[in-house]
């Protein structure tokens, strides 16, 4: 009977000892989904910093052309602008006085020389305007050939050429000296057009509303009209 039992104890404790030999070997269930569960919470993470790194590379490239478009219209408009000539365009019908810088609030029109990267040498009329677009409002400029104080018709008139769109607004301001040969009040309209002003401000807010940083822009040709009632156009 001894034997008995111990033959029977024994089996009972080699079939424990198997069970914890088995167990050993494998994974729980709670072990496999306490795993999975680390694992899914470790690819969210890895998911969501992978979004935002390409969320901040696309706004950086974003800002970077921004950027790069304001530099580009800002240069142009200064180089325009301050390259501008004292030379009529036009005559005005009523006073029978030259038409040297047309300035208007939302609008600009003067006489430069264009550049040879432009594709055309001489004095050209700069109509700067502002129009309505479908993104909002677009900034452009046309040009024209002026020959002796008259705007010469090309055959195969290009059209007008696009500086910026999508802006909230654009604002041309303008001034001269005054009586005591200093800088004057800005004035949204440039009244003397048979003269050239002295400086010109431009201001432009992009359709997200960020403004751009004020340009003014100095004519250095306006001391040639200078001395009549001291005031320098």
């Amino acid at each position: 009977m001894k034997s008995g039992r111990m033959k029977s104890g024994s089996a009972k404790k080699g079939f424990r000892y198997g069970v914890r030999r088995v167990a050993a070997g494998g994974f729980t269930l709670i072990e496999m989904l306490l795993s999975t569960m680390l694992l899914a919470a470790a690819l969210a993470l890895a998911f969501s910093t992978l979004r935002a790194a390409s969320v901040a590379a696309q706004r950086g490239e974003l800002t970077a052309q921004h950027n790069e478009r304001m530099r580009s219209v800002e240069g142009f408009l200064r180089r325009r602008v301050s390259s501008a000539l004292p030379i009529a365009f036009e005559v005005n019908t009523s006073t029978g006085s030259p038409l040297r810088f047309v300035g208007e609030e939302d609008a600009m029109r003067f006489v430069a020389d264009l550049p040879p990267y432009l594709g055309r040498g001489g004095p050209h009329l700069h109509d700067i305007t502002l129009v309505e677009g479908d993104n909002g409002l677009r900034l452009q400029v046309a040009f024209s050939v002026v020959l002796s104080h008259t705007v010469y018709e090309e055959k195969g008139e290009r059209p007008p050429e696009l500086l910026a769109d999508g802006l909230r607004s654009v604002r041309f301001r303008y001034r001269a000296l005054d009586a005591q040969n200093r800088p004057g009040e800005w004035q949204d309209r440039w009244e003397q057009s048979d003269r050239m002003p002295l400086q010109v401000s431009i201001e432009i807010v992009d359709g997200r509303g960020v403004r751009w940083p004020q340009m003014v822009v100095a004519l250095p040709q306006s001391a040639s009209f200078s001395g009549v009632g001291g005031v320098v156009p």
